[in-house]
Parts: structure tokens; sequence; C-alpha cells
């Protein structure tokens, strides 16, 4: 029993330290995530627009247009390189196998790019044959737009290569220490917002709105993939600190339960050798 309980409190130093430094790392992983929203919701919003004010232009690039089909669905599924996190990486990866069944059962192609090995050793169980590329980040210290660039120039060159039709993003969308919510955006063909045709004609664009969009879309799927990447750091963070936050709850508690038993044998031994001691000296 003494073996034991220090087996566990060693454990809880660890979980201990696992909890502060995730704290330590979630308010920075925290603040860029929330910097990051308001550009990546505004490049949204400005694109939105110029794409209602060239909708239907038979000049309109394929990233918004489309294939003109809805046959083949690339996931692209962002997970974290490392557990211990509780339902991080797996609630990301239960909302892309829920949709690449539900297009499976449609009759639809389905293939996977995998950024995070988490995400990449859950998905390949199931689905290893249509995995067609896994980027590992565990190289990366700290997240830059230049790793958002590198997986759009992944993704638009096989678009066009003509090996998918459409493009969903998955990720994790950070809210707070205990809330993460899974996330499914479409980013090709590109969806314009409710709203944004009303309010297309306030506005005059030079040069013409198709070569405008011919250099924004190609740059705002790498705006939203990077947006996509720090939701999912502070994500991790702050699930990993409930949940180091949890196991070192649940070591004091099996501390307090095995120290109890242990006090307990060993008043019941110290006992047994007393009446021993005792039975001994009558029988003399």
């Amino acid at each position: 029993m003494r073996v034991r309980i220090a087996s566990t409190k060693a454990t809880q130093k660890i979980t201990k330290a696992m909890q502060m430094v995730a704290a330590s790392k979630l308010r920075r992983a925290q603040t860029a995530a929330e910097a990051a929203r308001p550009y990546a919701e505004k490049m949204s919003a400005v694109i939105s627009n110029i794409a209602s004010a060239a909708a239907g232009s038979p000049g309109a690039p394929a990233l918004l247009a489309g294939t003109g089909r809805d046959q083949v669905h690339l996931l692209l599924v962002c997970t974290g390189e490392r557990g211990l996190s509780g339902a991080f990486n797996s609630s990301i990866v239960r909302l892309a196998r829920e949709r690449a069944l539900a297009l499976m059962n449609q009759g639809k192609e389905v293939k996977f790019f995998c950024v995070g090995r988490k995400g990449y050793e859950q998905l390949r169980r199931l689905f290893d044959k249509q995995i067609v590329e896994h980027l590992d980040l565990r190289s990366v210290r700290q997240l830059g737009f230049v790793n958002a660039e590198d997986i759009a120039k992944k993704v638009l060159a096989r678009f066009e290569a003509g090996e998918f039709d459409v493009c969903t993003l998955f990720y994790s969308r950070f809210k707070s220490v205990i809330a993460q919510i899974p996330t499914a955006q479409q980013i090709i063909p590109l969806v314009v917002e409710e709203g944004a045709a009303a309010s297309a004609t306030s506005y005059e664009y030079e040069p013409e709105e198709d070569e405008i969009l011919t250099r924004l879309l190609p740059r705002n799927l790498a705006v939203q993939i990077f947006r996509a990447l720090l939701e999912n750091n502070a994500s991790f963070y702050g699930a990993q600190m409930s949940a180091m936050d949890n196991a070192t709850r649940n070591a004091g508690e099996m501390i307090r339960k095995q120290t109890l038993v242990y006090n307990r044998t060993r008043q019941a031994q110290i006992t047994k050798e007393l009446i021993e001691i005792i039975s001994g000296a009558e029988a003399v």
C-alpha cells in the first residue's frame, strides 16, 4: 500500500505540473485565437460581399463557383499532436467521421487530409485508404501564417488537379476553458453569407470583381485555415488544463482512500500483534 500511495502521489505531481504548464500556455494561445477572429471574419464578409456582386458571372473563379459537381469531398481535419486533453481530439474526429459516413451513404466519395497526429491515428482505423495526405506539426514550436499557407497550397494543388469538388474544414472553436465547440466549415467552394447580396450594390469595385476574387480567395483559404489552427491550439490547452485538473483531483481522492485502507490495515496488524503478545503472556 505504501508503494501504491507513493506511485499515486508521483502521478499527482505530474498531472499538477501539466495543468500549470497548460494554464501558462493557454493565455498566449487564447490571445492569438481571439486576435485572429476579427480579421478572418472581416475577410470572409468582404469576400462574400464581392462574391454576391459577381454571382452568376461566367468568369467567376472556381474557388467560388466550384466545379459544378458534388461527388468528391475532401475533409480537412485539424486536431492536436498530443493527447491527455480529454475529449478534444476525439470530438473533432467524431464530427468528421459522422460527416464522412453520411456522405458515403449518399453515394459520395470521401477523402481525408489530416493535420495533426491524433486525428490521423484515429481516422486511419476506419478510413486508412481514404487518407490522401497527413501533415505533422510536432516540430513547430509556434504556429505561424506560413504553416497555414503550406496547407492551403497543398489543398489548392489538389483542387486544381481535379481531385475533389468540395472541401470542408474541421476544427474545435475555443469558447472557454471548459467548452470547446467542434466546428465544420466549408471552404471550397466558398459559402456566401446570407445578407451579403443585399449590401453588394452599395460598393463599386476596381478592378472587376472576378479579378479581385482571383487574388483574395486563395489568401482567404489560408486565413481561414490559420484561424482554425489557432482556435485548435487554444482549445487544446484549455481541454488539457481541464483534464489535468480533474486528474489531479482524482489522484487526491485516490490517495485519501488508499491512506484510509493503509491506516486500517496497519491498525488491524498492530491489534493482532498485541493480542498475540497478551495471549502469550497469559499462557505463561
